[in-house]
């Protein structure tokens, strides 16, 4: 009934009130409602190949396309109409188109290692560029700079073109680089994608084949002068990227602010098993918010990751020794929750964090009794999911608790029980972050201290796991002589033996070193500085599958961002909450993959494409009508399939995407 009320309030006050109209139609755009209708439209055809590739333009009447037949297609989507069919003289697979000069031209780029400007009227060549010596992977452009756009390829660089000057396409040079990622990386590295940053234009997003976002303010960085070698590859000296304009010539000191780095802390370092040192990981797609205040990341091999560039989250390990100081406490019994609880059983690792699971809750004042009861009926529900041991469902019932009702701590440590028990890429930190959180809301909370440290084995972390048992000792010294602690420090010792050592990799040891995901030896020093200080993520949207191809999006749905939209492995795409992180909707979309999913600007409206020849389009349906086939049912069941298909040879997907296209 209150949702209905609201409703009414919000239809009365558009009629009024013409600064709120605005307000109504972007929180209208887009509803968990009409998520829940939304169903196959239509389907475009004309296309040979792989659709790699779709943009709108921004009044949303047109939309264009770009595949593996080398042909640019533009679209009027609502009449399900081809407005011109452009042979685009590639050579090789376009992998990104864009709208260019007010909708008259259309930017592509191709594994040919060229970008060119397409009149769509004409279809003539208006703008030609063939300086990238890699695979043109994306293009960006942004309205506020209708003349300007950026290019990143597989040789490394980012360029940068201003349509109002003259392009000329030299021998061995090229005066359009803006960064050049091969100098702090190495040879090896391949700009997989970019974007602008429309509220803000001056901020770049840059991902690589690595798992780090680099956000660059195009101000501070002075584009480097290019050099070339006798085989016509472009290089550049020493400490040209990043100068600082305002400091005298011959001063190489590189300016601090011009690049910050971010990405999820538990990646850069090797895990249990080492599986994340076999895994390739790579950004595949970059979004900005609407708002401009955060930064959307499909990290291949991994999950979707969102960051907050505006209030940038610190990584919690580097704040280990802060949250971790001993505290001076008048007795157990004050502020501690729950430290009784059975025993673990010895040698049984799942039974050592079931036993830390509690049902009461954290001190808390209720501003009224019906807040309290919808407390307890949202824990209680998450309870009884726990005990079941349904851990996903357990897991998103906390989640939705947390919700609204930020401040409980033992939310927070129930949480992250579930999430080791769980264990699923990246479960193990994200279990870490929940203890950090339940700690700062009660400093000595006791259990989840114990979480904490029982995470950091689990995560193979030797010196936070030493530090974390070393501060208990302090903190809770009638701890010690409990079964359950000593049980802990004898799965510490069984996972961190005596003996353990460096090896020749580099891999954990007793000194509690741990090492970067890429070969240290391979980047500069001041990439390593960007990297150790790299800045968190603020959420993640887990339950898809990106390890086959590098083109797979992640998008904001809605005017205001409030929803996540990304294509999978699995032949569907699925639609998140963005603040609850709730699997909303799962829709197959694909014979094989799913690659692009493109929200329209202004209407509830989705436009996906991969490896079928087709462009799909998803409206939502009237009430009544029957559900169709394209819906995935049961959700939890295709997530945890994604998590197993993550961990499998990537060549067998390959040969069953060939097997695919072979029959069709």
């Amino acid at each position: 009934m209150q949702n209905y009320k609201s409703l009414i309030k919000l239809y009365s006050s558009r009629e009024t009130d013409d600064s709120f109209r605005i307000r109504y139609q972007r929180s209208m755009h887009v509803t968990d409602d009409l998520i829940d209708r939304m169903e196959l439209d239509a389907e475009l055809q004309g296309h040979q190949g792989c659709v790699n590739c779709l943009d709108w333009n921004n009044a949303g009447n047109l939309l264009a396309s770009g595949s593996d037949d080398l042909h640019v297609i533009v679209w009027d989507p609502f009449r399900k109409k081809i407005i011109q069919n452009i042979k685009s003289g590639h050579t090789g697979n376009i992998f990104s188109v864009k709208f260019a000069m007010n909708d008259a031209n259309i930017l592509s780029g191709s594994a040919g290692f060229e970008i060119r400007m397409h009149d769509i009227e004409t279809k003539d060549i208006s703008f030609l560029c063939a300086c990238h010596e890699g695979r043109v992977k994306r293009l960006a452009v942004t309205p506020n700079e209708p003349f300007m756009f950026w290019s990143c390829a597989e040789d490394g660089f980012i360029m940068e073109y201003d349509l109002r000057d003259q392009h000329r396409c030299q021998a061995h040079v090229c005066n359009n680089a803006l960064i050049h990622l091969n100098h702090p990386l190495g040879r090896r590295v391949e700009a997989k994608c970019i974007a602008i940053n429309a509220s803000k234009p001056e901020l770049l997003a840059v991902g690589a084949n690595d798992p780090y976002v680099r956000l660059y303010d195009r101000r501070m960085i002075k584009p480097p002068i290019p050099r070339y070698t006798s085989r016509g590859r472009i290089v550049f000296p020493p400490n040209e990227i990043f100068i600082n304009q305002s400091l005298e010539p011959g001063d190489d000191k590189i300016l601090p602010d011009a690049v910050s780095y971010f990405v999820a802390a538990h990646i850069p370092h090797y895990q249990d098993g080492d599986y994340m040192h076999r895994r390739t990981l790579n950004v595949t797609y970059l979004a900005f918010s609407p708002d401009g205040n955060e930064l959307l990341a499909n990290l291949g091999g991994e999950h979707i990751y969102l960051f907050n560039i505006k209030n940038k989250r610190r990584q919690m390990v580097l704040n280990l020794m802060d949250l971790c100081k001993p505290i001076c406490m008048s007795s157990t019994e004050d502020g501690v929750v729950s430290q009784n609880g059975p025993y673990f059983e010895k040698g049984n690792q799942n039974d050592l964090i079931m036993s830390l699971y509690e049902h009461d809750c954290s001190p808390y004042t209720w501003s009224s009794p019906s807040e309290k009861t919808k407390y307890e009926r949202l824990k209680l529900k998450a309870d009884e999911l726990m005990d079941q041991e349904y851990f996903c469902e357990a897991i998103d019932a906390y989640t939705t608790a947390i919700y609204h009702f930020p401040k409980i701590a033992s939310l927070y440590a129930n949480r992250a029980s579930a999430l080791i028990k769980r264990e699923w890429d990246g479960d193990l930190y994200a279990a870490v972050r929940d203890c950090y959180t339940a700690l700062n809301l009660i400093p000595n909370y006791v259990n989840a201290h114990y979480r904490l440290c029982f995470a950091f084995i689990r995560l193979h972390w030797h010196r936070e796991s030493l530090h974390c048992l070393t501060v208990m000792k302090e903190k809770y010294p009638n701890e010690i002589t409990k079964a359950k602690f000593k049980d802990l420090k004898e799965y510490f010792n069984l996972k961190f033996p005596t003996s353990e050592h460096s090896d020749s990799n580099g891999h954990t040891s007793s000194s509690g070193d741990r090492t970067y995901y890429v070969d240290a030896g391979d980047i500069q020093e001041q990439e390593q500085i960007w990297r150790a200080l790299a800045y968190d993520y603020e959420t993640r949207y887990i339950g898809h599958c990106n390890t086959t191809t590098d083109i797979k999006e992640a998008n904001f749905f809605g005017s205001n961002g409030q929803y996540i939209v990304a294509g999978s492995d699995d032949s569907s795409f699925y639609i998140w909450d963005k603040c609850s992180t709730k699997i909303l909707k799962v829709v197959r979309g694909d014979g094989s993959i799913v690659n692009c999913v493109q929200p329209h600007p202004i209407t509830c409206l989705l436009a996906t494409s991969g490896i079928d020849p087709v462009i799909r389009l998803w409206l939502p349906i009237a009430e009544k009508c029957k559900m169709e086939e394209t819906d995935v049912r049961c959700i939890e069941d295709a997530a945890l399939a994604n998590q197993k298909r993550m961990r499998t040879d990537p060549l067998e997907v390959m040969l069953l995407n060939i097997m695919h296209l072979s029959r069709n």
